[in-house]
């Protein structure tokens, strides 16, 4: 426990460092196009650059509880800063698209670590009655940091260049290094003579890798039209079935499974995934609608998602602190996800005509119900839990977050590429020339470009392609407006899970909830 100065240095220390980790999710979304072209690789390639700092997250957070025992939290964590720090200048260095990738990954490695560490850090700095106050900090780094990503990256490529996109981190990084070293307190590695799980950690890593490349790459390569795929995709279920049967089996696994007797656990692990899958999806789906289809500047797609994040900052000290005095997480959880669904719904009402002032509200609620889930969705996880278990049960549930949102951004492309080709067949089926609506708009269309200039000929084919540039628009218009809808049907999924839990602890004594200690 700290206090005055040293303690809010430390704060600002953690937040600093989880927001940047959280940033790099996001930060290099709207640069893809500008480091394709620099690098010469194509798109679909430059694709890896997310792909890699992805894996390498989910596979690095459910390890972190452990290692961060067996090496020493502060020694891990200063040592996860300057990794990811290190990886940072790399990616800037970087002369090809593969070394770019390759540190992504590193980077990836690093940063994820910092993600669950930084929460067992503040919870240690605050005391007990003021833990509450440090959880509602907390959550605003995983709320503010995919958040402004998209708009920090939009500013520097279009003023600087894509390199500077890393370049940002290295001096936050070592000056969080640096303060770290001066003032967090040393702790003593785990002198129990417990062996490392390396089996599982290996499992782990090859499965969930495996996984999110299948995830990240099937819908480019045609899914299990691709060889590669197909062999991913065995190398991913057996190695995660063998993981589950070997955690179970020895007596200290990596990820200690065994807390999922739990049933409030699994199904607020359900929750957080999803929880997770929104907060994410939305972040990567707004901004590519924002800025291929009404045509914003990823600057002005940016400066629209912040009056939610700020909302969101706003409450979020006070939502551990109402868990602290007594009021059951379940209700905040269910006007979280209600929340969420009515972003999705709203957005799925939007069209081409739709003006800026009609994306305030429902990303207003999107700020909101983020912040209204991730800390009591934390609380309510680990409600059960014996004392010993609430480290493992806060890193697994901390771990489906991250799975959530970077399976989720995997699995909500692949959705909109499916409803793009779907809607464009759909589409084109109408526009024949015996259909009196085509006929008319091809008519006004061959008079316009006639207007400027054309031949009657050249005007036909102009018309022609307009029609066709028209069908496309279209079908990206409805494949958002369907993937918008998605995650608000995905939301609203969650409110009967939570009434089971409610059910279930009104058979228990109420009292009040303590905020986790979590790696």
């Amino acid at each position: 426990m700290e206090t005055g100065f040293r303690k809010w240095i430390i704060v600002a220390t953690i937040i600093t460092s989880t927001i940047i980790e959280l940033i790099d999710t996001t930060i290099v979304n709207v640069s893809i196009n500008t480091m394709s072209g620099n690098l010469g690789a194509a798109l679909e390639d430059t694709a890896w650059v997310i792909t890699s700092y992805a894996i390498a997250n989910v596979i690095i957070i459910p390890m972190t509880s452990f290692l961060a025992e067996k090496i020493g939290r502060k020694q891990y964590y200063i040592g996860s800063i300057i990794l990811f720090t290190l990886a940072s200048a790399l990616c800037g260095f970087s002369d090809n698209l593969w070394e770019l990738v390759a540190f992504r990954f590193l980077q990836g490695i690093g940063g994820g670590a910092l993600l669950s560490t930084s929460q067992s850090i503040l919870f240690e700095t605050f005391p007990a009655k003021e833990r509450a106050t440090a959880s509602g900090i907390f959550s605003l780094g995983i709320i503010i940091g995919p958040s402004i990503g998209p708009v920090m990256g939009g500013y520097i490529v279009d003023n600087l260049s894509w390199q500077w996109i890393f370049y940002v981190n290295i001096p936050i990084g070592l000056l969080a290094a640096l303060l770290s070293y001066i003032y967090l307190k040393p702790t003593k590695k785990s002198e129990d003579g417990r062996s490392i799980d390396w089996f599982g950690i290996f499992l782990l890593a090859v499965g969930i890798g495996a996984l999110q490349i299948v995830l990240e790459r099937g819908e480019t390569d045609d899914w299990f039209s691709a060889t590669y795929i197909i062999v991913l995709t065995v190398i991913s279920v057996l190695s995660l079935a063998v993981l589950v049967w070997w955690e179970l089996k020895i007596p200290f696994p990596v990820i200690n499974l065994r807390v999922l007797k739990s049933t409030t656990l699994s199904i607020s692990a359900i929750m957080t995934f999803v929880l997770g899958f929104g907060l994410f999806s939305a972040v990567f789906v707004f901004p590519l609608y924002a800025q291929r289809i009404i045509g914003y500047s990823a600057f002005q797609t940016g400066t629209m998602l912040l009056p939610g994040t700020l909302m969101a900052a706003l409450i979020s000290p006070f939502l551990g602190k109402m868990l602290q005095s007594g009021v059951r997480p379940q209700y905040m959880i269910i006007l979280g996800f209600g929340m969420s669904a009515v972003f999705g719904y709203m957005m799925s009402g939007s069209n081409l005509e739709t003006g800026s002032a009609y994306f305030f509200i429902p990303l207003v609620c999107r700020g909101l119900g983020a912040a209204l889930l991730i800390v009591p969705l934390t609380a309510l996880a680990v409600s059960e839990l014996k004392p010993a278990e609430i480290p493992q049960g806060a890193a697994l549930n901390n771990m489906m977050r991250q799975m959530g949102g970077s399976f989720g951004i995997a699995l909500i492309n692949t959705y909109i590429a499916h409803r793009e080709a779907n809607n464009r067949t759909a589409l084109i089926t109408h526009v024949t020339t015996s259909d009196p609506q085509t006929i008319t708009r091809q008519e006004v269309l061959i008079r316009n470009f006639m207007a400027h200039g054309s031949t009657y000929l050249r005007a036909v084919q102009q018309s022609l392609g307009a029609l066709e540039n028209i069908v496309v628009r279209q079908s990206f218009l409805l494949s958002y407006m369907d993937a918008f809808l998605l995650l608000a049907l995905l939301n609203a999924c969650c409110i009967p899970l939570v009434m089971m839990t409610i059910k279930k602890r009104s058979k228990q004594k109420a009292g009040k909830l303590t905020v986790p200690d979590a790696h």
